[in-house]
């Protein structure tokens, strides 16, 4: 089939080359964003999938607005049997998704109907989850609320945060992909509607949502590290002799302890730990304002802390 593969971030990545490895298809061009000013320089910059396909070789396009007139006349001159949609990040009007002989399809890196919308794979760390999956479904007008076609569960180790899950999704949605592209090419789809009284929607993350409240407990708080840890990150303040400076909290475990949210119950060993509404966490990687990432004994030894000191 000829492909047309719609893509911006790097979890597309396994599935474009499952895409160029699969000697029954032909991606004809890779449809992605333009370059975007970026840092504080606002140097234009290129996103990842453009990248990484400019250096393939692909035909790649960059409309400011995919459902454009000019867009549209790219779009239909390559004839393509399938749009393959994953983290594109603009919204693709029917006139674009009705265009290839066998539809759209996208991979929605949760268990559909569960967590549709903006960041699933962080809400689903922050909220707990033990399991979450991928999920290969036919785009529609209304978001993540397409009919499914195949969908695949993958465990959530307490190790894990959203830099090591996402690669792991991402892998698994390469491997379902195929599946779906291989029953689209013999017609023997037998996709689901979804269950809307079962839909659950979360919305993007704001910078906002990386503040540490330590009247929440501690397995809530870890849970939100472990969310963030890309962006927005997890911060606090801390007291230094000219005030209170920002930290970063990278990792943390829950420990037992018990005291006034946000007070250091213990300053030494592997980090400070820190009691919150239920319980304590010690801070095991943090990254103060301007400086290098470091574990928290070492913290420690360069910014000593005092037992019964208040973290902001």
């Amino acid at each position: 089939m000829r492909i047309v593969f719609f893509g911006s971030a790097s979890i597309g990545f396994p599935l474009l080359d499952a895409l160029l490895a699969s000697s029954a298809d032909e991606v004809v061009a890779v449809v992605t964003q333009p370059d975007r000013p970026v840092g504080r320089k606002l140097k234009l910059t290129a996103c990842p999938v453009k990248e990484v396909a400019l250096q393939k070789g692909l035909n790649v396009l960059c409309p400011e607005k995919v459902g454009s007139d000019e867009s549209l006349t790219s779009l239909k001159e390559l004839k393509a049997d399938l749009f393959v949609v994953v983290a594109y990040g603009q919204y693709i009007p029917p006139a674009v998704l009705d265009l290839p002989t066998n539809g759209s399809i996208n991979l929605h890196p949760s268990l559909l109907p569960k967590y549709r919308g903006s960041s699933p794979i962080q809400w689903a760390l922050a909220n707990g989850d033990e399991v979450t999956g991928v999920t290969i479904l036919y785009v529609s007008e209304k978001m993540d609320s397409g009919d499914i076609i195949l969908q695949r569960e993958v465990p959530i180790r307490p190790e894990d945060h959203a830099a090591t899950l996402e690669p792991v999704l991402a892998q698994a949605g390469a491997e379902l992909l195929m599946e779906a592209v291989e029953q689209i090419r013999s017609g023997t789809v037998k996709a689901q509607p979804q269950d809307e009284a079962a839909a659950t929607a979360v919305r993007k993350l704001a910078k906002e949502d990386g503040w540490l409240d330590w009247s929440l407990p501690a397995s809530v708080l870890n849970n939100r590290i472990r969310a963030f840890i890309a962006w927005p990150g997890c911060f606090c303040e801390v007291p230094v002799r000219s005030g209170m400076q920002r930290l970063k909290v990278l990792e943390a475990r829950v420990e037992p302890g018990n005291g006034e949210p946000g007070v250091i119950l213990d300053a030494s060993g592997e980090g400070p730990l820190v009691a919150v509404g239920d319980g304590a966490i010690r801070l095991l990687s943090v990254q103060p304002a301007g400086k290098n990432i470091m574990d928290g004994a070492a913290y420690l030894r360069g910014y000593p802390l005092e037992p019964g000191s208040r973290l902001g």
